[in-house]
Parts: C-alpha cells; sequence; structure tokens
C-alpha cells in the first residue's frame, strides 16, 4: 500500500479519535470556564479564607503535571474512597455508599482537564478584571450600585472582552494537552495513532497524518479568536 492509499486508509479512523479530542477539549475547556471564573474571583475577594483557598488550587494544578493530576483522578481517587469507606465501615459501622468509586476513562479525563484548565482559567480572569481601570467601579458605586453590582454588570464584561486572546490559547494548549490521556486509555486522537500504529507499523505515516490533524484544528481555531478579537474591537469603537 502506497504512503497516499495508507493514509487514505487512516484517516476516517483518526477522525473517530478526532470528534472524542474534541469532545474532551470542549467540555474540559467549558466547565474549566466556570471553575476559573468563581476561582478567579475567590482570589480577588476580601475574604482571607477565600483567598487561601484559591490560591492552594491554583498553586497545585499549576505547579504538578497534567500526566500527574490525570493518575491520581483515574487511579489515586477511587482507592482513597474505598480506604475511607472501609476505614469508616470497620471503625463505625457505617454502611458503604459507593460501591464502585471507579470513574469511566473519559470522565476522568475530563474531570482531570477540567481542573487543570481552571487554574490557568482563574489566571486569566483574575488579570481580565485586574485591568479594569478602578474608576469604573467607583463610578458603579456612585450610582448606587453594590459591590456585586458592579462585578457582574460593569466590571466583568469588559474583562470578558480582554480574556477572548488568552483563553483561545488556553483551549489550543488544552487541545494538545488532551494526547496525555492516552496513559488511561481514552482512543483519543494520539491513542487512535498509537493502536493503527500497533496495527500496521508505519510509524511516519501514521504520527505525521496525526500531527495534521492536530495543525489543522488549532490553525482554525487561532483564526476563530482572532475574528472574534476584531470583531470584539470593533464593537468597542463603536
Amino acid at each position: 500500500m502506497s504512503v497516499v492509499e495508507f493514509v487514505g486508509f487512516i484517516f476516517p479512523l483518526l477522525l473517530a479519535g478526532t470528534v472524542i479530542t474534541l469532545e474532551l477539549t470542549v467540555l474540559s475547556v467549558g466547565i474549566g470556564c466556570v471553575i476559573g471564573l468563581f476561582a478567579g474571583l475567590a482570589r480577588l475577594s476580601r475574604s482571607r479564607f477565600l483567598r487561601v483557598i484559591a490560591t492552594c488550587y491554583v498553586d497545585f494544578l499549576r505547579g504538578t503535571p497534567l500526566l500527574v493530576q490525570i493518575l491520581i483522578v483515574y487511579f489515586g481517587i477511587p482507592y482513597l474512597v474505598t480506604d475511607l469507606q472501609d476505614w469508616w465501615h470497620a471503625a463505625l459501622g457505617w454502611p458503604i455508599l459507593i460501591k464502585d468509586p471507579n470513574l469511566p476513562r473519559f470522565w476522568a479525563a475530563v474531570t482531570a482537564c477540567s481542573l487543570n484548565s481552571g487554574a490557568y482559567i482563574a489566571e486569566i480572569f483574575r488579570a481580565g478584571v485586574q485591568s479594569i481601570e478602578r474608576g469604573q467601579m467607583e463610578a458603579a458605586r456612585s450610582l448606587g450600585m453594590t459591590q456585586s453590582q458592579a462585578m457582574r454588570y460593569v466590571i466583568l464584561p469588559q474583562a470578558f472582552k480582554r480574556v477572548v486572546p488568552p483563553l483561545g490559547n488556553e483551549f489550543i494548549a488544552m487541545l494538545k494537552d488532551t494526547s496525555l490521556v492516552s496513559m488511561i486509555g481514552v482512543e483519543e486522537l494520539l491513542r487512535r495513532g498509537t493502536l493503527i500504529n500497533a496495527d500496521y507499523y508505519r510509524p511516519f505515516e501514521t504520527y505525521i497524518t496525526v500531527a495534521f490533524i492536530y495543525l489543522m484544528i488549532t490553525l482554525s481555531f487561532s483564526r476563530l479568536v482572532d475574528y472574534l478579537e476584531r470583531r470584539l474591537k470593533t464593537g468597542d469603537r463603536g
């Protein structure tokens, strides 16, 4: 089979893995945005307790490799839950509440990637909010808004426009990082390529096709982010 014929043969097989990669990325960054928004605001909170909790979360997730986090979520947490349940059943006589604490591979990957993405997005939102001029908050408060109303209606809408480019970069970074979940057997794009290579042993054609698929997705998304950034700037000028 020639190189062209082989690439044409494996391309549909790799597309199935591409769909899983995109699902994983969209879910992880989407959930990460929600986590990151609350964590970012907690980092700016007047409450020392919230600031400490949010800082510990951000520092731990940004300071440890994503691969380690994936292994903790998939292997470590089920073990911990089982151990805790065995202890309280033996010591206190409490019933076993969770019979099977193991997460499905896909959802373990989504959980780990979402937590990791949320830590980076928290810093993006924090920087976005801090970039808004202090006078905006003071003007909103002088109009009778509470702190939370001023944040919701004045500060956050402006901050969202400024964080679009770094959020786009986070999406692209997470898209590439999802290849790490192949370590726990999720059949995303790289895992599909590895399985194909194991069957046919055509490593160059297989992995170069995988690389081009990643490249096409990241380039397409980069152009979309550029377009959104231009549109938002146009809206500001209007």
